[in-house]
């Protein structure tokens, strides 16, 4: 009775692990996306750099090396470093200079005290910045695809709008 096996299962499938393998598009596996995160509770002091995107919610205080990489300064992020990286995104709170090789983006609720040089600068209504912006060190922009480029003879047929102002 208790001996009986059952014949739709073998023994090896019974012995086997149940496979639990992550999802690709897990919010909450970020290896895979090959990002790291600090944590709210995390502080830190010193130069920081790695070889992938971070995000930042805890304490950072020194500097931040995160070349042709993307760092996000969460919106309970405090940094008190100056920040190199591709694209820099704040939600939370900087005081030091950001240089974004790429683009900065100030979210609503950040809040930066330090000069910005950027190729590209995106601010919401909102944000609080004190500081200078510089684009004209930064790396140009890429180029603008055709499709999105007004035809030369697009451009003389507009010449009475320009005269108009």
């Amino acid at each position: 009775m208790f001996n009986k096996k059952n014949d739709s299962e073998s023994d090896s499938e019974r012995s086997e692990p149940l496979r639990t393998e992550p999802s690709a598009h897990s919010a909450h596996d970020v290896r895979i996306r090959k990002t790291s995160v600090i944590g709210p509770t995390l502080k830190f002091r010193g130069e920081l750099s790695a070889n992938e995107d971070l995000i930042i919610e805890g304490e950072i205080e020194g500097t931040i090396a995160h070349h042709e990489k993307n760092l996000t300064v969460g919106k309970e992020g405090r940094v008190k470093a100056d920040i190199n990286a591709r694209c820099v995104e704040v939600l939370g709170q900087v005081e030091g200079d950001i240089h974004g090789e790429d683009v900065v983006k100030l979210a609503k609720s950040a809040n930066v005290k330090g000069n910005i040089i950027c190729s590209r600068l995106v601010m919401e209504d909102g944000a609080q910045f004190t500081g200078s912006i510089d684009m004209s060190q930064a790396k140009k922009p890429k180029a603008v695809p055709p499709s999105l480029l007004i035809p030369e003879s697009d451009k003389k047929s507009d010449k009475h709008l320009e005269s108009a102002g």
